[in-house]
């Protein structure tokens, strides 16, 4: 009851020698700390306001006077009155001006203003002046025409990097350059600095960054036709990526390059599994990949004689935001390939060769494709004769006498054709395929069955003996 509680609690307070505890009172220097965290707090609260207002104002002068804003971000960038420890404001104040200098189409603004960065740079934390200086680079590749630029921007931070001995900055620069020099077909450049970079990496033994230089090496030597240093370099890249976390986005480059190789040694089912993983990976990041992974679908299914089938895919609720001239192409060809036409096939390259041609990888598959498809056509019309004039032939397909003449003689070389050509006269000889009775090729399997065991016999014997 509570009269008895307020008894005890009396008698304990009289006792002697006993002495009640003191309530858990705040500290005064506790009260003192409590007080400067929320002083601090409102300041930080202060601070924050002021930056956001400072960008806004920078922001209206982008569309109200276009000059002024440069000035006004970089007031905000190089403004030392204003508190922001961890440069967060002044970093989102370097990315609003770089995409204003993209909008204004002013690349080498965004060149000098990484060299204007950098005694800022100096005295923040190495990791988020890589991120800006790589974020700056991104910006810069958003400008058209602007490659060269971004080489000389990327060779001009490696010098930097490397005065201020920022090596983890300095590699990730490096590979960027790497890609570059792939970009402008300079692939020796391309290869050696990859292979310096292997040899740093290793021994790091950064995981992440080996996967993204093993899948530059397997790009480049790729370009070169080298496809074994190819496959070698994507496996390394397979290899890495398992050992980590790797990010969606680069898995999905990796899925996208195994394709390309598996398409290229004409495993097209393995190929279109492939793309399929690519394409759900970029996808589902809205990646502007996902259509040159679409793409590669349709090629597959083109490629396996599946023409039918990419029209499911394209008609996709997926494959319906990718529609543009480069699927309407590979639709074309695939409408071309189920109706047996070369005249047609060929209708639909020259409409669209930028499409075609832009993409060396489809433009390889759809070569091949055109040889095999003619090869097809003309073994198809040569059917009823014994002899026909080569004109004739030319006119029945549709083509140039000079380049049916060309692919007649290519196949009776590579021996799918069995005749001559008479060029003499102009006309073709087919000569009637000779049926080989198959007792031969029996006999003689019975033989060598028949002396394999002759001679497993005798080794028993001499064994028992």
């Amino acid at each position: 009851p509570p009269f008895l509680r307020s008894a005890a609690a009396a008698a304990a307070a009289a006792a002697p020698g006993r002495r009640r505890p003191p309530q858990e009172a705040m500290d005064v220097d506790q009260v003192g700390d409590a007080m400067e965290v929320d002083q601090m707090g409102a300041a930080a609260v202060a601070d924050a306001k002021v930056f956001n207002d400072l960008l806004e104002k920078a922001k209206d002068l982008e569309t109200k006077a276009a000059d002024k804003a440069p000035q006004a971000y970089k007031d905000i960038i190089f403004n030392k009155d204003l508190e922001d420890p961890n440069a967060k404001f002044r970093e989102q104040a370097i990315y609003a001006l770089g995409d204003f200098f993209v909008k204004q189409k002013k690349a080498g603004e965004i060149s000098a203003l990484t060299k204007e960065l950098r005694p800022m740079l100096a005295d923040l934390p190495k990791a988020k002046t890589a991120k800006i200086v790589r974020m700056l680079i991104d910006i810069l590749a958003k400008t058209p025409d602007s490659m060269y630029l971004q080489i000389d921007m990327c060779k001009d931070c490696i010098e930097w990097c490397k005065g201020e001995k920022r090596t983890f900055l300095r590699q990730r620069v490096e590979t960027r350059l790497a890609g570059l020099y792939l970009q402008d077909l300079k692939y020796a450049q391309a290869i050696e600095m990859l292979e310096k970079l292997l040899v740093e990496v290793k021994k790091l033994d950064d995981k992440l960054l080996l996967v993204e230089i093993h899948l530059l090496e397997c790009r480049t030597h790729y370009a070169v036709k080298n496809l074994p240093k190819s496959k070698a370099a994507l496996t390394a890249a397979k290899t890495n990526a398992n050992a980590i976390h790797c990010p969606p986005l680069l898995q999905a480059e990796i899925d996208l390059w195994s394709g390309i190789l598996a398409a290229r040694e004409k495993d097209y089912r393995t190929s279109f599994s492939y793309f399929y993983e690519a394409f759900e990976a970029f996808n589902a990041a809205e990646n502007e990949k996902a259509k040159t992974a679409l793409k590669y679908q349709l090629l597959s299914k083109i490629m396996q004689n599946r023409a039918a089938e990419t029209s499911t895919i394209i008609n996709s609720k997926s494959g319906l935001k990718y529609a543009s001239p480069e699927i309407d192409a590979m639709a074309a060809i695939a409408t071309a390939l189920q109706d047996r036409a070369l005249k047609q096939f060929e209708e639909v390259r020259t409409k669209y060769k930028q499409q075609i041609d832009e993409d060396p990888i489809i433009h390889f598959h759809l070569e091949d494709l055109n040889e095999t498809l003619l090869e097809q056509n003309i073994l198809r019309i040569l059917e009823p004769f014994v002899r026909v004039e080569i004109e004739h032939v030319a006119e029945l397909m549709e083509l140039p006498l000079p380049r049916t003449q060309a692919k007649l003689s290519e196949m009776i070389l590579d021996e799918k054709l069995n005749g001559t050509l008479d060029q003499g006269v102009g006309v073709l000889i087919v000569y009637e395929q000779e049926q080989v009775r198959s007792t031969y090729d029996n006999a003689l399997k019975t033989i060598k069955n028949t002396s394999e065991v002759l001679d497993t016999l005798y080794g028993m014997a001499k064994q028992v003996a």
